[in-house]
């Protein structure tokens, strides 16, 4: 079914060599023009298209992608300001517009916002927010622990940094736990590391527990057959040492060479680590 401001697979109900009629279920039937577009357009059975307020008020369809869509979260850059509001660069013809009332502080031409993206049915035009916390949060967090998610990344807090969850929920990343660069605006991914009983989510940017240890170890014993049998990196060693050549955390750097010390394929010593013999 189309959802306006949403490209949906829609389709075809008739169509002539320059229109196509497509069904956009309780939207009505919305005319899309193929002029000088692909023959292929014409034996289309459906069209992936997206769905917006054209100027006359009546819904209009394109093959054009926005940065993002109607119940997700941008950065996006102001292009112009003028008495309506800011106008941001949305990668559509039109801007899309911040009214002065939607501003969480006064939005300024050429800095980059977070905004929520909504189709506003009184003025009946998509429109985006700044106002971004009256958007999140609104249900309990369905996740479970270990649980791989998409991530925004937000503004700094007290204690790290904090992310939007799957456009739906905040969630903070420990400063203590993360050892690279993250930028306002950043899409990734991340891993939910407990939700805890006042709903507020913590989070891994890698993966927790013993997932990644294999791997981890393999790249130990690579790293030491290239220094010749030994290194210096221990587990005494700084975290952003231990981060800057394996790409992990202090805590998964330790529980690796655990199990190969168990395995009695390394020997610890007190400022190196060797192959054992």
């Amino acid at each position: 079914m189309a959802e306006i401001g949403k490209t949906e697979l829609l389709k075809v109900l008739r169509g002539t060599e320059s229109e196509l009629i497509l069904d956009g279920g309780e939207l009505g039937e919305l005319p899309f023009s193929i002029r000088g577009m692909a023959a292929s357009y014409q034996s289309a059975n459906r069209v992936e298209a997206f769905v917006y307020p054209d100027s006359a008020q009546t819904l209009a369809v394109t093959t054009q992608r926005p940065k993002a869509q109607v119940g997700e979260f941008a950065l996006l850059k102001v292009v112009t300001v003028n008495p309506y509001g800011a106008f941001l660069d949305w990668g559509m013809e039109r801007d899309l517009l911040v009214p002065f009332s939607e501003q969480h502080h006064e939005m300024i031409e050429g800095r980059s916002y977070i905004v929520y993206i909504y189709f506003d049915e009184v003025a009946h035009r998509i429109t985006a927010t700044s106002r971004i916390d009256r958007y999140l949060d609104q249900e309990p967090p369905p996740y479970f622990e270990g649980e791989k998610v998409n991530l925004l990344i937000g503004g700094q807090s007290d204690i790290g940094t904090k992310a939007i969850i799957n456009n739906a929920h905040w969630g903070v990343l420990y400063s203590d736990e993360v050892f690279e660069k993250l930028n306002y605006g950043q899409k990734t991914t991340g891993f939910i590391k407990k939700i805890r009983d006042d709903d507020k989510i913590d989070l891994y940017l890698h993966k927790p527990g013993y997932g990644e240890v294999d791997a981890l170890s393999q790249k130990i014993l690579d790293h030491l057959k290239k220094m010749n049998g030994s290194m210096e990196i221990t587990d005494k060693s700084p975290p952003e040492v231990i981060y800057e050549q394996f790409g992990v955390s202090k805590k998964k750097f330790k529980m690796a060479i655990g199990g190969l010390y168990k395995k009695r394929i390394i020997a610890l010593e007190k400022k190196v680590i060797r192959l054992a013999e």
